[in-house]
């Protein structure tokens, strides 16, 4: 336990969350559950996982005295991150010095930047990737594009929610896209990956646990992307069993690789019986939310299970499920919501909700999602639309 005496207050450990978001917001109430102390830390007030914390912080987690103050200030068992843009130089100096940051230092540094983890995927362990190159001007993203060829996409190594991504099809989009990726990446590398277009049948997240006593997963969820974010999910994804094991085969190189103990989000296309890596997330995956309803854990209850030392059992699936998100349109503070009964009545199957309350919105803003389980994955993908288009956001 840490020396803040939080083991002796009755807590079973104290866990700083670097990020606050929804998928913080989950991953707070299961570790509260196991008895965990949260301290939950971003940029802004009221996030929405500071809302059920024992306690927070407001700093950008990419200023790293103020990162570095509030490691030394708690004094946490774990430090576990939820966004991507860290400074990670100093958790780097804080696991050496003996704090657990999860799930490894190393795998926050991979991961925050695109290049980290491609390279470990497709240099070290040999994996199918798209072919790519990185650019970090425009003359060098045109020399990238020459090489994969067209259409491409071109997207920031360090971003979050598809955030910066294009997909280009003719050299006269090129310069557009440079723009958008610089406009809209994380952190302070003016850098692009700029890669295939692979033309895949579907896309799977590949939710992967690796616990103390090895490596597990859920089953495979399909999901829908708009605007490079994901508007919808379902799970379990329809594919071949030889895709699915070859997925999982490398899922667990990946993990393996980067150590440590957690949740990891791994994305892939698949195209016929082909698995082509994609991306990972070393924490709760936003397409993950759908097991809120579909699985006996959810994915927050599995990522706790795994930070703290518990034991992580086989899932079971409760049935086809699906999620849809819900969406601002417009920057506003003051607004409100409406229609969360006619949502929850909808019929056919299960339904459910989770809006974030989230203190402001903008344009295409997640503040919401609604959840389905059915029959089939078809009805719960629609259910969990028409259940998501009657909660409405009035304003003003």
């Amino acid at each position: 336990m840490s020396e803040n005496g939080a083991a002796a207050a009755g807590y079973t450990a104290t866990i700083l969350l670097l990020g606050s978001g929804e998928l913080g917001r989950e991953f707070v109430i299961s570790a509260k559950r196991l008895g965990a102390r949260v301290i939950a830390c971003d940029a802004y007030a009221n996030a929405p996982a500071m809302q059920v914390a024992d306690g927070c912080e407001v700093f950008s987690m990419l200023d790293g005295e103020a990162l570095g103050a509030a490691i030394r200030k708690h004094r946490p068992d774990y430090v576990v991150p939820e966004v991507e843009a860290i400074r990670t130089e100093v958790l780097a100096e804080f696991e050496a010095a003996g704090t657990n940051v999860v799930p490894s230092a190393r795998a926050t540094v991979m991961t925050m930047n695109r290049d980290g983890i491609r390279e470990v995927a497709a240099q070290e362990l040999g994996l199918r990737t798209s072919r790519y190159r990185y650019a970090e001007s425009l003359e060098e993203v045109q020399a990238a594009v020459a090489f994969t060829g067209l259409p491409c996409v071109i997207k920031p190594v360090m971003s979050s929610s598809g955030k910066g991504q294009s997909t280009v099809r003719e050299d006269g989009a090129v310069e557009a896209a440079w723009d958008y990726a610089v406009a809209n990446m994380r952190g302070d590398r003016r850098r692009v990956i700029v890669e295939e277009f692979i033309a895949f049948d579907y896309e799977i997240t590949l939710l992967t646990i690796r616990a103390r006593e090895g490596v597990t997963f859920c089953p495979p969820i399909g999901h829908r992307q708009e605007r490079g974010d994901y508007q919808e999910s379902w799970q379990p994804a329809a594919m071949s069993a030889r895709a699915l094991a070859d997925a999982q085969d490398m899922a667990r190189k990946v993990v393996d690789n980067l150590g440590g103990y957690g949740i990891f989000g791994v994305e892939f296309f698949v195209r016929g019986e082909e698995v082509i890596f994609s991306e990972l997330s070393p924490r709760p995956h936003d397409t993950g939310m759908v097991t809120l309803i579909s699985q006996d854990l959810t994915e927050f209850d599995l990522h706790a299970r795994a930070v703290l030392g518990l034991p992580v059992p086989e899932v079971e699936l409760l049935g086809p499920s699906a999620s849809a998100v819900i969406l601002a349109d417009r920057a506003a503070e003051a607004f409100r919501f409406e229609g969360q009964g006619e949502a929850l009545a909808t019929a056919g199957g299960r339904i459910d909700l989770r809006i974030f309350a989230k203190p402001v919105t903008r344009p295409y803003r997640r503040m919401g999602v609604a959840l389905a389980r059915a029959g089939d994955t078809d009805t719960a993908r629609r259910l969990a639309a028409e259940a998501a288009g009657k909660v409405r956001i009035v304003y003003g």
